[in-house]
C-alpha cells in the first residue's frame, strides 16, 4: 500500500526545530500521572527525531483548562515523559511568546524541550490565525503524532499544517497503517463487532460499516433496541424502544449490501443490575417480565466465535454486555480471548478502539495480542464512521 501521507521518512531533521504534536493528556493523580500508555506511545517518534539531530519542540493540549490554571499544566507530565524516555526534557512555560521564543532559542540538536498546555490560550480550539502564526515561528517543520486528537481542526492538530512542512510521526503513521488494514483495503472477509449501551451513539458508525463489512455482530444494550424492533419482548433491560424504526432500517441496509447481521440468540438474564447478581440464560422467546439482559448467551458466544473463525479481519468497538460487572463481562471475555488466539495463530487481523474497548480487552488481559489496539476514543469512532479526519487530511501529499 502506497503511503498517501508524509512520514519522517520524507524529511532530514537534523538541525530542524521540529515542533511535534503529542498526546500528553494522561490520567493524573495527585500530581502523579497513574497510566502512561500515552506517554510510551509517543517515545519513539521522539527519540527518533532527537537521535537524528532534531530540535524537539513539544506541543500538547491538557484537560480543558478555561485560561492558564495551574493545576492543568503540562509540568509534572514532562517530567514523567522525561523518565519514560529516560533523557531530559525541559519545560517553557508558555507555547508562545518571549518565554517559549528564549526556551526555543536556547535548544541544542538532539535536546527536548515541553512547551505549557497550549489549552492555556482560547485561539488554539479556535484554530485562530493568529495564534498558529505565533506557534509557526518556534518551528522548521511540523509532526503530528496526536491521532487521538485528529478530529479536532486546532491550531496545533490541524491549523500548522497549512503553515510549515508536516509530517505525521511514527505513532500516526501506525494508527494509519493499522486502521488502513482494517477497513480502507482489508483481506476480506471482514467482521465488526460493535457493543456498548446505545444505539444513539452509533448511529453513523453503522451505517458506514454495513457497506463495507461482511459481517457485522451487535452486542450490549444495543442489541436490546434491535431485539425489540424484531418484536423481542426484552422485560426491564436498557432498550431504545424510539429508534426501533431507525434499527430496521440499519437491518435493510445491510441485506441490501450483503451484511449479515448477527444479533444474540440467547441472553444472560438477571433481576438487577449488579455484580454477581443471580442469573440465567434464556433463549430470546423466554425473557422474564422483570428481568434485564446484561450479557449475550452461551449460543450466543457459540455463534460469534464461528463469525470470528470465519473472517480474516476484525474490528472491535465496544463491549457485549455489562462488562464492568462480573459475571456478565463473560461474553466479551471469552470472545476477546478467541479473537486474540486467531491472531496469534495469523489467522486473523484484528483492530480494536474506544475507552470501554480497551478496558475490556486488558481485562481479558488480550490487549497485547490483538494485532492493533487504538486508545483514541473520539479519532477512532469518527475514522471508522467514515469521516476525514482534519488532523490527517492535512498530512497527505498533494
Amino acid at each position: 500500500m502506497t503511503k498517501s501521507f508524509r512520514t519522517l521518512d520524507d524529511v532530514n531533521v537534523k538541525g530542524k526545530r521540529v515542533l511535534l504534536r503529542v498526546d500528553l493528556n494522561v490520567p493524573m493523580e495527585g500530581g502523579r500521572v497513574t497510566d502512561a500508555t500515552r506517554l510510551e506511545r509517543v517515545a519513539p517518534t521522539i527519540t527518533e527525531i532527537s537521535d537524528k539531530g532534531g530540535k524537539v519542540i513539544l506541543l500538547a493540549h491538557f484537560g480543558r483548562p478555561k485560561g492558564r490554571d495551574p493545576k492543568e499544566s503540562l509540568k509534572p507530565v514532562a517530567d514523567a515523559l522525561s523518565k519514560v524516555i529516560k533523557r531530559p526534557v525541559a519545560f517553557a512555560e508558555d507555547c508562545i511568546g518571549d518565554a517559549a521564543a528564549a526556551a526555543v532559542a536556547a535548544l541544542k540538536d538532539g535536546d527536548i524541550l515541553c512547551l505549557e498546555n497550549t489549552r492555556f490560550h482560547k485561539e488554539e480550539e479556535k484554530n485562530d490565525a493568529g495564534f498558529v502564526a505565533e506557534l509557526a515561528k518556534l518551528g522548521d517543520i511540523w509532526v503530528n503524532d496526536a491521532f487521538s486528537a485528529a478530529h479536532r481542526a486546532h491550531a496545533s492538530t490541524e491549523g500548522l499544517g497549512h503553515k510549515l512542512p508536516a509530517y505525521a510521526g511514527r505513532t500516526m503513521q501506525a494508527e494509519l497503517d493499522a486502521l488502513g488494514k482494517a477497513l480502507e483495503a482489508p483481506t476480506k472477509p471482514v467482521i465488526a463487532i460493535i457493543g456498548g449501551a446505545k444505539v444513539s451513539t452509533k448511529i453513523d458508525l453503522l451505517e458506514n460499516l454495513v457497506n463495507k463489512v461482511d459481517a457485522l455482530v451487535i452486542g450490549g444494550g444495543m442489541a436490546n433496541t434491535f431485539l425489540h424492533a424484531q418484536g423481542v419482548a426484552v422485560g426491564k433491560s436498557l432498550a431504545e424502544k424510539d429508534l426501533a424504526a431507525t434499527a430496521l432500517r440499519i437491518m435493510e441496509k445491510a441485506n441490501a449490501a450483503n451484511c449479515a447481521i448477527i444479533l444474540p440468540v440467547d441472553a444472560v438474564v438477571a433481576n438487577q443490575f449488579a455484580a454477581n447478581a443471580p442469573s440465567h440464560a434464556y433463549g430470546l422467546d423466554a425473557i422474564p417480565a422483570d428481568g434485564m439482559i446484561l450479557d449475550v448467551g452461551p449460543q450466543s458466544i457459540a455463534r460469534i466465535h464461528a463469525a470470528i473463525d470465519d473472517a480474516a479481519t476484525l474490528v472491535w468497538n465496544g463491549p457485549l454486555g455489562a462488562f464492568e460487572l462480573t459475571p456478565f463481562d463473560r461474553g466479551t471475555v471469552v470472545s476477546a480471548k478467541h479473537a486474540a488466539e486467531r491472531t496469534r495463530a495469523k489467522k486473523l487481523i484484528s483492530v480494536a478502539g474506544g475507552g470501554d474497548t480497551v478496558a475490556a480487552l486488558n481485562q481479558a488481559g488480550v490487549a497485547g495480542d490483538f494485532s492493533y489496539v487504538s486508545t483514541a476514543g473520539g479519532a477512532f469512532l469518527e475514522w471508522m464512521e467514515g469521516k476525514p479526519l482534519p488532523g490527517v487530511e492535512v498530512l497527505k501529499k498533494g
